[in-house]
């Protein structure tokens, strides 16, 4: 095992499963989640989305999360052919194959990419978009369920002549850390620990949690260099950047350990 322990803060369902492969791997493993997902206050755009499928080429998840939210309001007579599923990442496709959708529906990078993102999805399925072609997003939202995250795909989709909308399938939140949690982050925050980050995000909500707080004893990994630059800039020391593959996250821990 590593000589420290590596903080997952992912959210707290998603956070269960890398703690447990990580722990099969030889690697000290805890979760302290930094986003906590919850269901939207109002699900009937969801249902109304579903209803309006026929109208979309395409549908766009931006993560398992997504799909596992807006499949929630399937009904038994809702069909899924004739549309085009777009995972930006091997965990989404997951999700969508146990929600039923056909492997040949789905659109995403190759496994073997090394990096899982909307420029590398969009490398697959730019050429499905044309002029009137409508494409849903199905994402995340904040506590009032405004949508939240990137817009580079949709703005791409735009520049095609296509038209997009967005649903929000879910909400995400900061969370509220107990006193352990609170040790857990002194410990990362001092070096005792490593930080594994998969989401920008998630760096804001620590440090907004954690109020004067200095990172620059912190060791990192981040699985996207837009995540890696969230990190330089929240001001933490050492730092490495992978594919969230296994076995790359598997290296660059231990090359901090």
């Amino acid at each position: 095992m590593t000589a420290r322990p590596v903080i997952v803060t992912r959210p707290a369902r998603e956070a269960a499963q890398w703690v447990s492969d990580l722990r099969a791997a030889g690697l000290d493993a805890v979760a302290l989640p930094l986003i906590v997902i919850a269901p939207v206050a109002d699900a009937e755009p969801l249902r109304t989305a579903w209803r309006q499928l026929v109208d979309y080429a395409a549908l766009m998840f931006v993560s398992a999360t997504a799909v596992e939210h807006f499949f929630q309001h399937k009904n038994a007579a809702d069909t899924l052919a004739e549309r085009r599923f777009w995972a930006t990442g091997p965990g989404t496709t997951r999700a969508l194959l146990r929600a039923g959708v056909l492997s040949e529906l789905i659109d995403a990078p190759p496994p073997e990419a090394t990096r899982f993102d909307s420029e590398a999805l969009w490398e697959r399925v730019q050429a499905q978009v044309s002029a009137g072609v409508r494409v849903l997003i199905v994402r995340g939202g904040d506590e009032a369920g405004h949508p939240t995250g990137r817009d580079w795909l949709a703005n791409e989709i735009d520049a095609a002549g296509g038209h997009r909308d967005t649903v929000v399938a879910y909400r995400r939140l900061p969370p509220s850390l107990d006193v352990v949690q609170r040790r857990l982050a002194i410990d990362g925050a001092e070096g005792r620990a490593i930080w594994l980050f998969s989401s920008s995000e998630a760096i804001g909500n620590l440090q907004r949690a954690m109020p004067g707080v200095q990172w620059h004893a912190a060791s990192a990994v981040a699985t996207h260099a837009r995540i890696g630059e969230a990190a330089r800039a929240a001001g933490f020391g050492a730092l490495r950047v992978c594919t969230p593959l296994r076995d790359a996250l598997i290296a660059s821990i231990e090359s901090l350990a």
